[in-house]
């Protein structure tokens, strides 16, 4: 494992590049991303995605439960703080009556390869609520032999029944918000959770039955530093998740309010996560996890580290992936989605969702179709964050464009060259060692909705 030293030294030959760390980037969980979404798209033109759905293919299932039993100042999730049960079996409610809406709207009954709960915290709902929305999906779709059954978890308040349920509800994996296991900084985000916590509920789902467990890590939180992280990642390897992911803090407090109660003073600053960053990766490849993406680490027996050998790798809303539906549907407030068409998210105030739904109304809140090079784009950019590389005559052969589509970003790409974060050969762009942690500006280049954004994102790194 690198000593922080070590890693001080490595953050310190990427000086060149430091002009980069603060900038700020999308994630690209989509393309477009979220904040060109608007009100153009409504309930009828969505109606009008699903029945153009090929029957015959499988899609993916995002169901969002926006509460929480305990808050986290660091998080930038929607959600609502729950101290009671009726607010979570009322929006349940509303969930199922949206399936219903969702299956009638939809050309056939269809099959499902992929299905995440989000949140929020899913299992902050009653087990039983869990277990009748879990039996109105299979009464109205056919899940695939190898559909991966997904849901997000919180050590913290995940009850005995809870884990039972999850078992023999044939959920296939977990996710645990981890972050950091470091005493002052979680004491720092309000996410108390000693590691012996964290062991025993993973050892209780995979007694369950699920097999797949991922853990979530923040680098960039307040008070953190390298050797803590470090001792984090040790922490983790010993309970062995089959998947990591690895991912700076956004302090965006003017969309998040709940972040106005971190301490600004105590956050790293652009060197201090970078070498955060490092420590970690190098952390995790000397443990034997693969990378993966920008920020993702899988054991090698993984599906996402061999799809990132293969080339299969996906990215979505749910981040790195192995899911292959072209359709990604969401169901809740909030949720967003993906089809052949383009991208909507549902309304997100919970109460007009409700409101929404009980009208017979299939809820959308807003979204964006396809239009021009936003597939193309859109691919070229996945290709990026996926891989660290994209073939750009082979974008333009996929999508009929023209060799040269991607002539007026030449300026910023050989920019980027020249400081040495990317390669080009002919219409082969690669991403350099040094490059991989700016992976996201990269993307950015082939983003042309980005100069003309009055939206802000969080820093690349």
């Amino acid at each position: 494992m690198p000593t922080p030293s070590a890693s001080r030294q490595m953050t310190a030959q990427a000086a060149p590049h430091a002009k980069y760390l603060t900038q700020s980037a999308p994630r690209y969980t989509s393309y477009p991303t979220a904040p060109h979404f608007g009100a153009a798209v409504d309930a009828e033109i969505y109606r009008g995605w699903l029945r153009a759905l090929p029957a015959d293919e499988p899609i993916s299932l995002y169901l969002h439960v926006p509460f929480c039993r305990q808050l986290c100042w660091y998080c930038g999730c929607n959600m609502k703080l729950a101290t009671r049960d009726a607010p979570i079996s009322a929006y349940i409610r509303s969930l199922l009556a949206e399936i219903d809406l969702l299956s009638d709207a939809l050309p056939a009954r269809m099959r499902v390869s992929h299905l995440h709960w989000g949140g929020g915290t899913p299992t902050a709902m009653a087990p039983e609520d869990l277990a009748q929305v879990m039996g109105r999906l299979r009464e109205l779709f056919d899940f695939t032999d190898d559909a991966e059954i997904a849901i997000e978890g919180d050590p913290r308040t995940m009850t005995a029944a809870m884990i039972e349920r999850i078992g023999a509800l044939g959920f296939t994996r977990a996710s645990f918000g981890v972050q950091e296991f470091d005493p002052q900084v979680q004491k720092a985000i309000n996410r108390v959770q000693p590691p012996e916590m964290v062991a025993e509920c993973v050892a209780q789902l995979r007694a369950a039955g699920v097999s797949g467990v991922n853990f979530d890590l923040i680098y960039g939180l307040p008070h953190q530093t390298a050797a803590k992280l470090a001792r984090t990642v040790a922490l983790c390897a010993e309970i062995r998740p089959d998947r990591v992911a690895l991912f700076g803090y956004a302090h965006v407090p003017w969309m998040a309010k709940k972040q106005r109660l971190i301490d600004e003073a105590a956050l790293p600053g652009a060197a201090a996560r970078l070498e955060q960053a490092e420590t970690a990766a190098a952390a995790f490849r000397a443990v034997g996890y693969e990378p993966v993406g920008l920020d993702h680490f899988a054991l090698a027996e993984d599906p996402l580290a061999a799809a990132a050998r293969s080339g299969r790798l996906r990215r979505n809303f749910q981040g790195y992936t192995v899911d292959a539906a072209e359709a990604l549907i969401g169901l809740g407030a909030t949720s967003i989605g993906r089809t052949p068409s383009g991208y909507l998210q549902n309304i997100a105030e919970t109460g007009a969702w409700a409101r929404a739904v009980a009208a017979g109304v299939l809820p959308v809140g807003k979204g964006v179709a396809f239009d021009g090079e936003d597939r193309l784009r859109g691919w070229a950019i996945e290709q990026v964050m996926c891989f660290g590389a994209v073939d750009l005559g082979e974008a333009a052969a996929r999508f009929g464009a023209a060799p040269d589509w991607w002539r007026l970003e030449r300026e910023k790409l050989d920019e980027l060259a020249a400081d040495g974060l990317i390669e080009i050969d002919g219409d082969q762009v690669r991403t350099t060692e040094a490059g991989r942690p700016l992976v996201r500006v990269v993307a950015a280049c082939f983003d042309q909705y980005l100069a003309r954004a009055a939206a802000r994102h969080s820093a690349a790194v």
